[in-house]
């Protein structure tokens, strides 16, 4: 078996993956940045000549790079948020090589997801925000997909995980504002700045979506996670009904 934590920004994926690692000792917990078989959040995707590049250019940490890059069809994952260097721009130069944001033509995107869920043979892992999170909000703010396009895209990620043994352990929010409060304190500095929160908003107020349906400010941030709650809670009842279960944010028994 396989499990996939799943659930909006504060809802408890953190520490949902930390008890079922610990209950499960011998399973492989696998979080965003890490390398995944299934999801590429803060990891690099290039092709052999921009790797090629990327190492001319940072030849001063090329053994840090290759040691948190990996090879697959024919191309390199850099887990590059993983890697400590002062290099000014580093991360921020990698970053525009990951595959969410409106960084890929719909297609592309889509293909690459499909091709590593159906490429992936593993058993016995815990993933962090691996099925969702980052596909649908891709799929909503950047492609402004509808609804029924996201389900119907789902209903394509199944079958590419056709014959696999997982469950979604889905992770439902009463209430979002506060437990969007909670980890805007959690990931401020020590004089008690914001970290997490300003860059949060600013990413969904310059998304197309928002732009679009001139949408800003925390309010309609929050509209939009009521949103993907209930578009991706209609995903497991409609897609995954055999392979997912309900849990009660911050509330359930292991």
């Amino acid at each position: 078996m396989n499990y996939f934590v799943e659930g909006l920004q504060g809802s408890g994926k953190s520490t949902l993956v930390r008890k079922l690692s610990e209950k499960y000792p011998d399973y492989k917990a696998i979080c965003e940045g890490d390398y995944s078989p299934v999801e590429l959040a803060w990891c690099a995707y290039v092709d052999l000549d921009t790797y090629g590049a990327i190492l001319a250019k940072y030849d001063s940490i090329k053994a840090e790079i290759e040691a948190k890059s990996f090879e697959e069809d024919g191309r390199r994952i850099i887990c590059y948020t993983k890697i400590l260097t002062d290099i000014p721009g580093f991360h921020k130069d990698l970053e525009q090589y990951e595959i969410y944001n409106g960084r890929l033509d719909p297609k592309s995107f889509k293909e690459i997801i499909l091709r590593r869920f159906g490429n992936w043979t593993g058993d016995g892992c815990i993933f962090e925000c691996s099925v969702f999170q980052n596909i649908v909000e891709d799929m909503l703010l950047f492609q402004v997909c509808e609804d029924r396009q996201i389900v119907e895209f789902y209903r394509e990620v199944k079958d590419a995980l056709a014959g696999k043994d997982y469950r979604i352990l889905y992770l439902a929010s009463d209430d979002i504002a506060a437990n969007i409060e909670v980890i805007r304190k959690e990931r401020s500095d020590e004089q008690g700045n914001e970290m997490w929160f300003p860059l949060m908003l600013r990413y969904f107020d310059e998304s197309p979506y928002a732009k679009n349906c001139r949408l800003s400010g925390q309010d309609d941030l929050l509209a939009h996670f009521k949103h993907r709650q209930e578009l991706e809670l209609e995903i497991c009842r409609d897609v995954f009904a055999d392979h997912y279960s309900l849990l009660k944010s911050k509330d359930y028994s292991i």
